[in-house]
């Protein structure tokens, strides 16, 4: 009992992992059993995540459950993981979300049930392990392990060119990783030249003296190494191409994993990773990166605006909305970096939702084209409301929590910025017509008798996984001072850190 004390954050990342390779030690039998295993095992790791949750001290911005071993004694690679306000939130999403899309894959997936469930498990456990990691090295073994299971969810489970959407997903994300491994080998010998001995360690690598002095300098390479890895996975224009494969190919479960968490590693490692390491050369970056999300914000808007396939509109408002994401951490002020971290959140909550919906509507007709819908309103009245919910969130209603997260980053990145946060503005009209375009077409169109057979309301099971998405709406949208309170000290240490350095850059060439 005193070793699992000690290693909670190890057993939280390895248990959905284990449970799920217990799976394969049954024999194989009906698929009812190996849903069930998948959700009991997945709600038990929630309630585990719910458990480290109530014991995180949130007036400190420190790591804590730190646990630190030696791996690879003669390469400095150390096994080194903790929590922090950063990442507690990004854990509990995706503890969160696990069991909700093995409710949502309950009929959906029919065919090699135990395969899928451990996949998914495995992912779960990748993903925990890159939220947690504080050693360069083991963050990107998890990076990388994460391919593997969502490879297999869209290549085995998906639709027609799921082949082609898994391989171009998996070549996409791979190929703008070998850069990061590269700047990480090259800060391992920094630390070997400057202290002594390699070291793999976040905090140790945070200590070193790299050249500044543009984009040329080491810590400009360093910084565009790890950017590139980390914009392919947010996605950030013009590197977004693989996602709306990705999407329409995806399962219904693969859709919402990928853009419930998935997505948010990229966020999530500019914050940990890129930026930190790099703060003397982001006042040379960050304007740059400001236009860029801006320009990704009202082009994902636009080509949403177009589309005719319901999965591929929400797959490009993503790269919309995770514009507002990189927009607010790039604003380099601790309004606009909260406004991330919360944005981030609730791309999760919302976008989940669409894209659950979206499969209820799939299991039902079996298709995701929106002229196949019209008039829903009318007969199913529960899908109705919730799809309400879910685009009242994603167009940022006040009310909802996605009126929390851009507000605040529109103001972190007027004080940057005032041009670029009117174009960000822009974004938020947009995405008010594609999404309620949306909803005009197939809940209010013309009742059509051929468009609605078939169609039911919202069961039982739809209904409980559903709800959970629509209360954490309100409630991060309400009561928004909750959520703020475990974030507020790490983000005020993150803002500190990378502000410090750059303000001491700009003093040195002025003379100062």
């Amino acid at each position: 009992m005193e070793f699992l004390r000690s290693h909670l954050l190890t057993g939280l990342i390895f248990s959905p992992l284990i449970l799920g390779a217990a799976m394969f030690l049954v024999p194989a039998g009906k698929a009812s059993w190996f849903r069930v295993w998948g959700l009991v095992s997945s709600f038990l790791v929630f309630v585990f995540s719910l458990c480290i949750y109530r014991r995180f001290q949130g007036e400190s911005g420190a790591l804590q459950f730190v646990e630190r071993a030696g791996w690879i004694h003669q390469s400095g690679i150390s096994y080194f993981i903790g929590i922090d306000g950063i990442s507690l939130y990004l854990v509990l999403l995706t503890t969160l979300l696990t069991p909700i899309i093995f409710l949502s894959s309950w009929r959906a997936v029919e065919e090699r049930v135990r395969d899928y469930a451990f996949f998914l498990l495995f992912l779960e456990s990748t993903v925990l392990g890159a939220f947690l990691a504080q050693d360069l090295f083991l963050f990107y073994v998890f990076w990388e392990a994460m391919l593997i299971p969502m490879f297999f969810l869209i290549g085995v489970w998906g639709s027609a060119q799921r082949v082609y959407a898994a391989q171009k997903f998996l070549l996409y994300t791979a190929a703008g990783s070998v850069p990061m491994l590269v700047a990480i080998i090259y800060l391992v010998f920094q630390h070997k030249a400057q202290f002594g001995s390699y070291s793999a360690a976040l905090p140790d690598l945070l200590r070193l003296s790299l050249p500044a002095g543009g984009a040329a300098s080491a810590q400009g390479l360093v910084f565009i190494a790890f950017a590139l890895a980390f914009a392919v996975k947010v996605p950030l224009f013009p590197l977004h191409t693989w996602l709306p494969d990705a999407h329409v190919q995806a399962p219904t479960g693969g859709s919402v994993i990928l853009a419930g968490v998935l997505l948010k590693l990229g966020g999530y490692g500019f914050m940990r990773f890129a930026m930190p390491l790099a703060a003397a050369e982001l006042p040379t970056f960050s304007p740059w990166f400001m236009w860029i999300s801006a320009v990704a914000i009202v082009y994902g808007a636009c080509v949403a605006l177009v589309q005719d396939d319901i999965k591929k509109l929400v797959a490009y408002s993503s790269v919309s909305h995770m514009g507002y994401v990189i927009l607010g951490l790039f604003s380099m002020n601790e309004i606009g970096h909260m406004g991330a971290l919360y944005q981030m959140l609730n791309h999760g909550v919302s976008t989940g939702m669409l894209f659950l919906l979206v499969g209820v509507l799939y299991e039902r007709k079996h298709t995701k084209e929106i002229r196949a819908y019209s008039g829903l309103a009318r007969t199913v009245p529960l899908f109705t409301i919730t799809m309400l919910i879910a685009t009242f969130s994603s167009i940022a209603l006040p009310g909802t929590n996605g009126f929390v997260g851009e507000f605040l980053i529109l103001q972190g990145a007027f004080l940057a910025q005032p041009w670029v946060a009117v174009l960000g503005g822009l974004g938020v009209i947009l995405g008010a017509v594609y999404m309620l375009w949306l909803c005009q077409r197939i809940l209010f169109g013309r009742p059509d008798e051929e468009k609605s057979k078939g169609l039911t309301d919202l069961n039982w099971r739809e209904a409980v996984y559903l709800l959970p998405l629509v209360f954490l709406v309100f409630w991060m949208g309400l009561y928004p001072r909750y959520f703020f309170g475990k974030m507020e000290p790490s983000l005020r240490q993150f803002s500190q850190r990378i502000s410090a350095p750059a303000a001491a850059e700009v003093n040195h060439a002025y003379g100062n």
